[in-house]
This record gives C-alpha cells, structure tokens and sequence, in this order.
C-alpha cells in the first residue's frame, strides 16, 4: 500500500483510528508507459466491498490497463475528506506516473455504487495544477482521462440512496451540501468521457441515478456510453453470476481501446 498524502492529511482525526489514505498498486509490465485506472469500491461510504477492489483490478490488468484500488476515507469522516482521497489520489499517480511507467495523460477513475460518487465527484471536482506549489504531487491536475460508473449512487436529492448520503453528509444535511453533491445538477464540458452500467431492477439504488447522469452528460455534450440490464441485483461487481450482466466488462474493454485507453 501506498499512502497518497506523504505528510499532513487535510481533516485528518486519530480519534477515528483509520489507516491514512493509500493506493494498491496492480501494475502492467509493458515495454511502453501505459493507461491506468483507480478504482473505488463502493459500501455506502461505511465500507469498502472487497469484491469491487482487487478483483476488478486484476481484471483490469488482464486487459492490459494497470489499477490502483483507493482505500479512501469513511464514515465518521465527512465530505470533503473521500473526494479530497481521490483527487489525491489520481494526482499522486499522474505526479509519479514515469515510476509506474503510467502515461500521465491516461489515468481513468472508476467506481462502483458509492465508490461511483466518488468517482464521479473526482470528475465534476477536479482540482487545477497548480505549478507553483511547494508538493509536486499539487503541481498536476487531478483530472481524470475517463470515469467508468457501475451502478453508481449519483443524486443526493431524487432517487438517492439513504445511507450513502447519511453517511458523507450527515443525517441532516444543509441544502446547499445537498445540492452541491447531487452530481447529475453539475455537470460540465470539461467532464471526461464516461462509461456507465446499471441493472433496472437495481433496489438499491435506482437505475435513474445512472440515467440521470447520462442525460447530463448528453445536455453537456460530453461522450459517454450507458449500459442498462433488465435484470441484476446491486453490488454485482464482475457479475460472474449473471453471464448476462457480466459481457460489461467486454463492453468496457472495447470502449477503452475506442478512447485510446488500451
């Protein structure tokens, strides 16, 4: 594990007695800097399902694309502290990148349910570099060079999910907070393309949180690609257990040879 931060942590409490922010590197052996992906996985910003983590970063790499699985900070943290990690993060791997013979102008971040509102967050947010600043890793953007989205949480205000939001917000959140963290209400030109999936009969969190964020993204004109499977449970991961639902990973595939990420 790598720690992202390498000195004070912005909002860091030891009373909550979590490990410091950090990075788990999965990386490619290849002759040519290649593309990478952080992934977040998703739990509610409660947890982190393991499932969403290793397994898709070792898949990632079977496709030729190196992963970094975030282990970003939850619940009692906040917002700003999960979204402040992944900007971090995709810095601290753009700011490093020749280390992991990575090409800084490839880095994708990816995210699953909660994890998907992370990600997505990294996208609408992205902190400008800044050249001047006396931490290298602040003197590159955190833009990230695509967002991949499975069944991801995206609003805070219409068919959100209960404990995702009670979780980065607070169970009483100020409407501002609200309004700033539904995603679907900020999306913006210099959004990078995005692949998404979801399932219809998703519980959990409804499919309209996905089809909300396409329709932004459409009124934006920025390039996306949306997958929806009429059947599926939430937290599917890889979804070895429905061959239906689990040809994602090949759609995903095409799409990153088609944006130049494979």
């Amino acid at each position: 594990m790598i720690e992202i931060w390498g000195g004070d942590i912005p909002g860091w409490v030891p009373e909550y007695s979590q490990k410091a922010p950090a990075l788990d590197p999965f990386l490619v052996d290849s002759k040519q800097p290649g593309s990478a992906v952080i992934v977040c996985p998703g739990g509610a910003y409660m947890h982190k399902a393991k499932h969403e983590g290793r397994d898709v970063a070792r898949w990632l790499n079977t496709i030729g694309v190196s992963a970094f699985v975030l282990d970003y900070r939850i619940a009692p943290y906040r917002h700003p502290a999960p979204l402040s990690d992944a900007q971090r993060a995709i810095q601290f791997v753009r700011a490093n990148a020749a280390e992991y013979n990575i090409d800084p102008n490839r880095i994708g971040i990816m995210g699953f349910s909660a994890g998907g509102h992370l990600a997505a967050s990294a996208a609408v947010y992205p902190l400008e570099a800044d050249p001047a600043a006396e931490d290298p890793v602040a003197r590159v953007s955190s833009r990230p060079d695509c967002l991949v989205l499975g069944y991801p949480v995206i609003s805070m205000e219409r068919f959100y999910h209960k404990g995702s939001r009670d979780n980065l917000l607070g169970p009483d959140p100020d409407p501002a907070l609200i309004d700033q963290m539904a995603l679907e209400k900020h999306v913006h030109g210099n959004m990078p393309p995005a692949f998404i999936w979801h399932t219809a009969d998703d519980q959990s969190v409804p499919v309209e949180n996905s089809l909300m964020f396409a329709s932004a993204l459409s009124n934006a004109q920025v390039s996306f690609a949306l997958h929806v499977f009429p059947k599926g449970r939430h937290g599917l991961g890889l979804a070895g257990e429905l061959p239906e639902v689990a040809v994602w990973t090949d759609l995903l595939a095409q799409w990153l040879r088609q944006i130049g990420m494979r």
